[in-house]
């Protein structure tokens, strides 16, 4: 069974290394808060800016909930283009499995004096039975987000 990938892209204005910087060191000002994997809501959501980084929230006590890992870190040279390829490791509950993985792929290519962000989730397929049902759930949620991060990066790209 293939399930198609869910593909979102959106352009900032800010230049390909702040957009970037914005998603992968910002998330926790973006990020929709009700959006947490952990028993209490974040305070921090981290990606660890390497190949084989941690991809975790942590919560106001420190407990760390994790969601994925890096696969690839490629921040834009030059302004040009870049690139994030997460793990996402949330299984069809949105639990953590480190058995599990479907891909997210971020990038930002230089789009005039802004940046053009797409997002792919893909490998959807992976969650068997659910998979239909978890591409609607993530074609819903992708949306909103995507949209959130524009926002912020937009009014601090502003900046």
């Amino acid at each position: 069974m293939s399930i198609a990938p869910i593909r979102r892209t959106v352009t900032v204005k800010a230049p390909p290394q702040r957009a970037f910087e914005r998603f992968t060191q910002q998330m926790a000002k973006w990020w929709p808060p009700s959006h947490h994997v952990g028993g209490e809501p974040f305070h921090e959501i981290v990606l660890e800016p390497r190949a084989e980084g941690r991809w975790f929230e942590r919560d106001q006590q420190g407990r760390e909930a994790q969601w994925g890992k890096v696969i690839a870190w490629e921040p834009p040279l030059s302004g040009k283009h870049g690139r994030v390829l997460l793990a996402w490791q949330l299984d069809a509950s949105f639990k953590f499995d480190t058995d599990f993985v479907t891909e997210l792929e971020l990038t930002f290519a230089l789009d005039g004096t802004g940046t053009r962000v797409t997002l792919e989730h893909r490998n959807l397929e992976r969650y068997g039975d659910r998979a239909a049902e978890l591409r609607e759930k993530l074609d819903g949620g992708w949306p909103g987000i995507v949209e959130a991060y524009a926002a912020f990066t937009d009014f601090e790209g502003a900046r």
